[in-house]
């Protein structure tokens, strides 16, 4: 029987893209063993996809629930997981180490846990944090932040930027206004203005909308001169495939930049309030960009901040940022 490899992420899509080179050092350390996530559904099924792992679990299905909850029973399917499992990684809290618990009772042989925000860590880069908690060397290898993904999600993403009237060879970049939180954005008018400099260089300007930005969105849309082709709530696998097919992709700190970058996708990403030294994607095929350096303590006090300096980036350095990089 073949032996195992777990892991657990509790975290968002970009959370847990930022753990792939972790990773993919370790199922090479541990050739020859079946790898399964316990993570969110999207960001799994999508990771299976593109081979970076063999199989996954809901974390928030009732397979998994007796990993966290007292009496409630694991899943048939997960029992056997553990019992031929070589190592389990868990990047989470496990203050009274419940979960290290279940790990022995089922047998696994070795076991780490550890949240990646744990304070005992050294490095300062997230991806870096999820090296060092497995004992892997934090040297960026560039083949450790590119994944492929399957042809059929490029030919989803054509069909899918076919529909709203993007045609098969247009070349367009892709602009995402919106993130996890209003506060990492800039203000709508700008991005406006941006799609509309975009427009005039003749690249299509394709905005995106995700489950959280319908607000920015409608702004964006209301202020801009002509309303771009717009793309809305696309599961992640079109969203690769559309991804691929970009000239670039221009959005803040979310997940979804994180995704552009991971697929090798130039992407130029604007961090306000966020620390780019901790939580920027990494590669040479990304360019950040940030105003002056946020100032606030808490992100209470970024709630507050209705001036936003640290987002106070003038389009013209956006866009002159774009045309020095040979994007527009």
């Amino acid at each position: 029987m073949t032996r195992s490899l777990i892991i657990l992420h509790p975290g968002s899509l970009g959370d847990v893209l930022l753990a792939v080179p972790a990773i993919r050092r370790l199922r090479a350390r541990f050739s020859g063993r079946d790898t399964l996530l316990i993570a969110r559904d999207s960001v799994s099924r999508f990771l299976v996809a593109c081979g970076v792992i063999n199989d996954w679990m809901s974390l928030e299905g009732s397979a998994t629930a007796g990993l966290f909850l007292k009496g409630v029973p694991l899943s048939r399917e997960l029992e056997t997981w553990f019992h031929r499992c070589d190592l389990a990684v868990a990047w989470i809290d496990d203050n009274e180490d419940a979960l290290r618990a279940t790990f022995q009772e089922f047998g696994v042989a070795q076991a780490r846990i550890q949240s990646p925000f744990s304070l005992a860590l050294r490095a300062r880069h997230q991806s870096h944090r999820f090296l060092e908690t497995v004992d892997e060397s934090i040297v960026d290898e560039s083949s450790d932040r590119v994944i492929q993904v399957p042809s059929v999600f490029v030919e989803e993403g054509s069909a899918c930027l076919e529909h709203i009237g993007v045609p098969r060879g247009r070349i367009f970049a892709l602009v995402h206004p919106g993130s996890g939180s209003v506060h990492k954005c800039l203000n709508p008018e700008a991005i406006a203005v941006l799609i509309q400099r975009l427009d005039q260089k003749g690249l299509v300007p394709v905005v995106l909308e995700g489950p959280a930005d319908q607000s920015v969105i409608e702004r964006v849309l209301q202020v801009s001169r002509r309303r771009p082709p717009t793309l809305r709530n696309l599961d992640l696998t079109t969203l690769a495939g559309v991804l691929m097919l970009a000239k670039f992709f221009l959005g803040h700190d979310s997940g979804v930049t994180h995704l552009a970058a991971l697929l090798g996708v130039r992407t130029v990403a604007v961090f306000g309030p966020t620390d780019p030294d901790r939580w920027a994607p990494l590669g040479d095929h990304v360019t950040i960009l940030r105003g002056p350096s946020c100032l606030c303590r808490s992100w209470e006090a970024v709630r507050q901040c209705h001036e936003k300096p640290c987002l106070s980036l003038p389009i013209s350095q956006v866009f002159t940022s774009l045309e020095a990089s040979g994007l527009a």
